[in-house]
């Protein structure tokens, strides 16, 4: 299970609970009174001219220090379960980029979202006859709150509950039955917090979406949702909410689907070069997430080409 519009979503609707959470020093340094912007479109000015490739999981936003200086901090979701060794070196030039065109103080952030231990990468540099460039950035690894579980769970802070979510999903992959249960839990948790609707909403896209399920299942659980709320008299949320939450989710999905077959014609160019360009061609045939997250995590462990055949033949059925 990789993916990282869920993140940046949630990121974007809840970055003051985001910072606090992940980047307590930077918080602290920081004046929320006045407020903070997100920089999509100067981001995209700068992705779109990279020769690194084009990435949609960053986000660049405009804060205000306490001591009244301005600062971008640029944060990026790493999703990749293998070593990539480009990735440093793209965070190097993203960061250099955006400083060379706008002249404004970057500060660089990296969350690894992968169930990868070894992947931890947070410096990028080259140097050679006294010469160094070097670019060092703070990481977030989420797999190493699996030892704070407990922790988390007396936790306020949003991202709290959407780490545990997001660890449990990673625990229960492949397993429906497992992820109806959790995603049950977990939902009925949000109502039971009585948090503010717009902080139960994001959270609960974010859940609805990693953990999703076949749509009889997802209905199914919902409708228990609604009865259970209704009948503890809790605020649920609204036909009209959640079928405006789809919306969005189906919206993203149209973005993140190219972003997948992508992400796996990747993998096969890496694992099995021009012979494993037929199985891109295939990949990109696939239209369901589900299979394709799966197909994703199957293939980084395949060891021939003959066995990522067979893993393609049995997505297909």
């Amino acid at each position: 299970m990789k993916q990282d519009s869920p993140w940046k979503e949630v990121i974007a609707a809840l970055f003051k609970d985001f910072l606090e959470f992940f980047f307590p020093e930077i918080y602290q340094d920081i004046d929320f009174s006045k407020g903070y912007v997100f920089l999509d479109k100067e981001l995209h000015q700068i992705i779109k001219g990279s020769k690194t490739g084009k990435r949609y999981s960053d986000k660049l936003v405009k804060v205000y220090l306490l001591d009244g200086t301005e600062t971008w901090l640029l944060i990026h979701i790493e999703i990749q379960g293998y070593e990539q060794k480009e990735f440093p070196e793209r965070m190097y030039i993203y960061n250099y980029r955006i400083y060379d065109k706008f002249r404004k103080n970057v500060i660089s952030l990296a969350l690894l979202t992968d169930d990868n231990p070894k992947f931890r990468p947070n410096e990028y540099c080259r140097s050679r006859w006294g010469f160094a460039a070097i670019c060092r950035f703070p990481i977030v690894k989420i797999i190493d709150y699996r030892k704070r579980l407990r922790e988390l769970k007396s936790n306020p802070n949003p991202f709290a509950i959407i780490v545990r979510a997001y660890l449990k999903t990673l625990q229960v992959a492949g397993n429906v039955q497992e992820r109806y249960s959790w995603k049950k839990r977990f939902l009925l948790e949000l109502y039971e917090r009585g948090m503010k609707r717009e902080t139960l909403l994001a959270i609960y896209d974010f859940i609805d979406w990693i953990m999703e399920l076949p749509e009889g299942l997802d209905t199914e659980l919902h409708e228990k949702i609604k009865t259970i709320t209704e009948n503890k008299k809790m605020p649920h949320l609204s036909t009209a909410e959640r079928y405006g939450m789809k919306k969005g989710v189906k919206k993203t999905l149209e973005k993140t689907m190219p972003m997948l077959h992508n992400a796996l014609a990747t993998i096969i160019e890496i694992k099995f070069g021009e012979a494993g360009q037929p199985l891109g061609t295939r990949a990109a045939r696939i239209k369901n997430l589900t299979k394709l997250q799966k197909l994703m995590d199957e293939l980084k462990r395949a060891q021939s080409l003959s066995e990522a055949e067979m893993l393609f033949t049995k997505a297909k059925k």
